[in-house]
């Protein structure tokens, strides 16, 4: 008997909608808003329950299923009495499990095989089973290089421990004709682990890249150890168990690309990363953003109209956006633009001690009221007051924030990320795109000097800031309008849908 199909297609979020604003989470909503006409479910991934405010949008009527599973919320259980049994060949197992999550293959492993009652690798057996303390101390003397036995045991198992959520999760996922996961990382797992469960399509997409992004998180981290000599310690090499986390987000990412079809980009440079992080050129696409350039447009000041001198950071207050390269620029730029003012825009909960430390550095740079932190706010509301959005990150894919100003009317200065310097200056391999030119300037990362310098340019200059203006408007609406953007998911959803022995028919919208 056929399982009855609950939804047409399941979202895999990780750290995203519906329970943070801003960046995928926005995209998502605007998939699910704008594609009324599919019934959409959603897995939310989060860390600890602890972690997260409650929903940050209103669910639309299409979105009619909402499950979540959080892998970091449960302690471990206490370790029994007596080491469970496994089968004489389970440190092959194990090998053979870690053998296969590297190298990606195209036909993963079994995730019910974390699950069955007598399986070497369900969870008792891996955490406390004789076989795998051999595995993993035979492990760490032929490959480990610095850390203590105890950081780098606590460290395999923190790292193992979502599998089995995610294996959980699998079985228990509403079935669906399509999944789809807006990164890879423990959600483009699941998408795996899912698509091989209900033999459905499984199709990826990442705005960023992940690997990419997660490094960088993990080179901040405080809570992994780091037991080197501090004084012998070489500061450009990273310790041994910040690199075994990175090779695990990058063992995710080969087992998401192995199995996906298609592995959709937002630009072509992260195509480019995709196919040397191990995904098959001929699966990989590009569909840019879009954004409601229509619904914008009427943010727009009248030509000639001198902007305000009003300089914008749209974006959450966390290290990745390096907020303080942006207060450093305004320190800067007020001395070219003294009556200058800077918004930062966008939510500080996420990571409070950053938030904290930024009011510090505005606090020493004796800013005062020429920088504002006005939290989240509706860009319909914020735009008009602005001038010049900034974006000073470290990583980005194509920022949605950009475009959204384009469509506004509003040029921008920006790090070279991403995609930021075809959003700037044109893609290369479009000389139309090139001609419309410069939506205003591009500077290197963490140069608070140049930022400052490319803003005091386009403010002090209202014939480069309305050229500036006009190529942002040009560009937007040439090739990042969100109909575009949502006509081309419409039609992959249904093709996918389609080729697998789906209807395609659609949800009365």
């Amino acid at each position: 008997m056929n399982t009855p199909i609950e939804c047409d297609i399941l979202l895999i979020l990780e750290g995203t909608y519906p329970y943070i604003k801003g960046g995928v989470s926005s995209w998502v909503h605007q998939i699910i808003t704008g594609l009324r006409h599919w019934r959409f479910g959603g897995v939310f991934l989060g860390s600890r329950p602890e972690d997260y405010a409650g929903l940050q949008y209103t669910l639309p009527d299409n979105f009619i299923s909402l499950r979540e599973y959080y892998l970091f919320h449960e302690g471990y259980a206490k370790a029994p009495l007596r080491p469970p049994r496994v089968h004489a060949n389970a440190e092959t197992r194990y090998a053979d499990l870690h053998a296969l999550l590297d190298q990606g293959e195209s036909s993963p492993f079994d995730p019910d095989a974390l699950l069955e009652q007598d399986s070497d690798l369900r969870e008792q057996a891996f955490l406390h089973s004789e076989a795998s303390w051999n595995y993993i101390t035979q492990c760490y003397e032929t490959s480990a290089s610095e850390p203590s036995f105890l950081d780098y045991f606590w460290t395999v198992r923190n790292l193992h421990k979502p599998l089995w959520t995610l294996a959980m999760a699998a079985r228990e996922l509403p079935q669906s004709r399509l999944i789809f996961s807006p990164s890879t990382g423990y959600a483009g797992l699941l998408g795996v682990f899912g698509a091989e469960h209900q033999n459905r399509p499984f199709i990826l997409m990442e705005h960023g890249i992940y690997t990419k992004e997660r490094r960088i998180d993990l080179m901040k981290a405080e809570w992994i150890a780091d037991t080197r000599n501090p004084l012998l310690r070489d500061p450009t090499e990273v310790s041994y168990l910040r690199e075994m986390w990175v090779r695990f987000f990058e063992t995710l990412g080969r087992q998401a690309y192995a199995r996906a079809d298609p592995i959709i980009s937002l630009f072509e440079l992260a195509r480019q990363q995709q196919i040397r992080d191990g995904a098959d050129p001929g699966r990989t696409r590009i569909i840019p953003n879009g954004v409601d350039v229509a619904g914008l447009a009427s943010l727009r000041r009248p030509l000639g109209q001198p902007p305000p001198k009003v300089v914008g950071l749209l974006g959450r207050v966390v290290p990745i956006k390096d907020i303080k390269t942006f207060i450093r620029a305004v320190h800067r730029l007020r001395e070219r633009v003294p009556d200058v003012e800077a918004w930062i825009i966008g939510p500080e909960d996420e990571d409070p001690d950053y938030s904290r430390e930024c009011h510090d550095l505005a606090r020493a740079l004796e800013l005062g009221d020429a920088l504002r932190f006005l939290g989240f706010q509706r860009i319909h509301d914020i735009l008009p007051k602005v001038g010049l959005l900034v974006l000073s990150s470290i990583s980005e894919g194509l920022p949605l924030s950009v475009l959204e100003g384009f469509a506004a009317g509003l040029p921008s200065v920006t790090t070279n990320v991403g995609a930021c310097s075809e959003l700037i200056y044109g893609r290369e391999s479009e000389p139309e795109d090139r001609a419309l030119g410069a939506a205003g300037a591009v500077v290197g990362l963490a140069d608070h000097e140049a930022l400052a310098d490319r803003c005091s340019e386009l403010l002090d200059n209202p014939g480069r800031y309305f050229a500036a203006a006009q190529a942002a408007i040009a560009r937007v609406e040439r090739y990042y309008d969100r109909p575009r953007m949502l006509s081309t998911f419409d039609r992959l959803f249904a093709e996918y849908i389609k080729k697998d022995g789906g209807e395609a028919e659609r949800w009365p919208a």
